[in-house]
């Protein structure tokens, strides 16, 4: 179970590494989803090889073993952040002020 000061810290913008079992999957949350309702889900993106992946985790359940926030914004104006697709790494720290 992920702690509540945890979750609070998992917005847009942010960057996390997730623990599913030994290995991580870090990247940038690109979108946060109903609150901290049963069904609440976050999207972390990362690049892997040249490919965009994407994971959806739901935030209740048993197989995330730990979450570390590594970095987060200062402010960011959108609550989901889809553009991220489309732009380069560059222009995604200059428009988040986050290194990816």
């Amino acid at each position: 179970m992920i702690s509540e000061e945890i979750l609070k810290k998992i917005k847009p913008g942010a960057k996390i590494k997730v623990y599913e079992g030994k290995t991580p999957f870090a990247g940038l949350v690109i979108a946060r989803k109903h609150g901290f309702e049963p069904g609440a889900t976050f999207t972390v993106r990362t690049t892997l090889a040249g490919v965009g992946v994407e994971k959806v985790y739901p935030i209740h359940s048993p197989s995330i073993v730990k979450i570390d926030v590594v970095s987060s914004p200062k402010k960011v104006h959108r609550s989901k952040l889809y553009f991220v697709r489309t732009i380069s790494g560059a222009k995604i720290r200059q428009k988040l002020d986050v290194s990816i």
